[in-house]
């Protein structure tokens, strides 16, 4: 535990200081300014010895906070970044992007602010990277086993370096041109620069993990021709299909799903050129989708001029505050500010979209929206209520519902469940022996959080497929696999 009396001297959550609006919407920075290191060690004090740490059970990983809060109070930043990686390979990833479910486990959190714990992690990682003391971690020893991961998102990377370690001679295979998944293309720079990004996979490659991008499994090789070549084949695609919104003028131009708007801008940010990028730039923005993907398109949009922006979604505002039937230490559904609602737009609840209206050259000007009523439990537009918003450009940001099926199941013949996932055992692994599934691709869409540990725990079952046994840490359940097996 750190300071004994630290949460009755420290009562207040502090966090570092986020660059100005009018500053950050200039540039593709990220929004937070550095850390204080007193300010750091202050917070990290006010973990409390609260005999049963919750924030253990909120964490998918398992992270060891209570030790690396202890030890950053301390002063002794080399013991926490080590305790820090010893559940988590990527807390860089994980303390830029994860939603904390941790913090709302805290003890803490029940009568106080809850610890700061997601910055607390970034700042150790972030010194561990300052210092070198991020290094390679080869094997002492090749098992003469090898493993395909296709896919190089959280899942798919946290996958290969475990199976590195343990060994196996991997190769990761990217159908993009770069390796990184939604890390590289998904996740804009304001919230994690690909700056961390690179500098991880340069410890994996002096591993010996193997990078094949541009290359895309089903097309360039077989599904089937890949399990033939490698002893084991981790699938770590994704949840990649995004929810459409079949409605009358959804073929107008201007209508996009998200992902389709956020990987140009990403390209383009990257320096790379984006023939007729979907921008912005001097249009009204309706972002449809109220979930972290639609604050994404929220802070790009504002970063290339718009006009206007905003937000809808279908359902209503949630609380301030923990709602009575999502008590401690539960991750709640709460109303949340993220920093791109901070830096403009409107937000609108109980909006449902009932058309896309469009000009006489087939381009999108408006939506046509009413008031959401709730009839039987479903989400209907209540008549009457009818209202247009200016539109000229709209994102689609209502989330995914599985992986791609296509060549998966023609030429691998691999099983999905009725939520659309591929189908897996309590072991990760798939109808086709040798085939195993980690991250969205089998647990559907999820938090990044959950990915690095399902690319955990499936390295653990691979290792065991193809050695008889492991030594590698397994962090998430037989049980919690089997929640994700049940029908829909």
């Amino acid at each position: 535990m750190a300071d004994p009396k630290g949460f009755l001297k420290h009562t207040e959550r502090e966090l570092p200081a986020r660059r100005p609006v009018p500053v950050r919407i200039m540039d593709w920075k990220e929004v937070y300014e550095p850390g204080d290191s007193a300010v750091l060690r202050r917070q990290a004090s006010r973990c409390m010895d609260c005999g049963v740490p919750f924030c253990h059970q909120g964490c998918p990983l398992g992270n060891l906070i209570p030790e690396w809060n202890d030890l950053t109070w301390r002063g002794e930043g080399r013991a926490a970044y080590e305790r820090l990686h010893a559940t988590n390979n990527f807390p860089e990833f994980t303390g830029r992007l994860c939603p904390a479910p941790c913090e709302s486990a805290c003890v803490l959190g029940l009568n106080q602010p809850a610890v700061t714990i997601k910055q607390i992690e970034v700042s150790i990682v972030d010194e561990g990277f300052a210092n070198g003391w991020v290094e390679p971690q080869p094997p002492a020893r090749l098992t003469g086993k090898t493993v395909a991961v296709v896919g190089s998102g959280p899942a798919g990377l946290a996958a290969a370096q475990q199976l590195t370690r343990a060994g196996h001679t991997v190769a990761v295979f990217e159908r993009d041109d770069r390796i990184g998944g939604l890390l590289r293309y998904g996740i804009p720079d304001f919230k994690m620069e690909k700056r961390h990004l690179e500098v991880r996979l340069r410890q994996m490659r002096d591993e010996g993990t193997r990078f094949r991008a541009g290359v895309e499994i089903g097309r360039d090789i077989a599904w089937d021709e890949l399990r033939e070549r490698y002893d084991a084949v981790v699938v770590a695609t994704g949840a990649t299909v995004p929810r459409d919104l079949p409605i009358p003028g959804r073929d107008l131009a201007g209508v996009h799903y998200a992902m389709e708007y956020l990987v140009e801008s990403n390209r383009a940010v990257a320096g790379d050129p984006v023939p007729q990028q979907i921008s912005a730039a001097g249009k009204h923005v309706v972002v449809i989708g109220g979930g972290d993907t639609g604050a994404d398109c929220i802070g790009t949009a504002h970063r290339q001029g718009a006009l206007s922006v905003t937000n809808l979604a279908i359902g209503r505002r949630p609380p301030e505050s923990r709602p009575e039937h999502q008590p401690w230490p539960m991750a709640p559904t709460v109303f949340e500010v993220q920093t791109a609602h901070e830096e403009g737009g409107e937000r609108a609840y109980l909006a449902s979209t009932v058309e896309f209206l469009g000009n006489d050259v087939g381009e999108v000007r408006a939506l046509r929206v009413a008031e959401t009523e709730y009839v039987d439990g479903a989400r209907i537009p209540k008549p009457g209520t009818e209202r247009d918003i200016p539109a000229d450009l709209v994102l689609i940001a209502m989330g995914f519902t599985g992986p791609e099926r296509g060549t998966l199941a023609e030429q691998l013949d691999a099983e999905f469940t009725a939520r659309g996932n591929l189908g897996r055992d309590t072991a990760f692994q798939t109808t086709v022996p040798g085939v195993f599934v980690a991250g969205d691709a089998g647990r559907g869409q999820s938090l990044i959080v959950w990915a690095i540990a399902e690319g955990r725990a499936v390295a653990a079952h691979v290792d065991e497929y193809l050695m008889g046994s492991t030594v590698l840490p397994c962090p998430v359940s037989s049980t919690e696999v089997a929640i994700g097996l049940q029908p829909a």
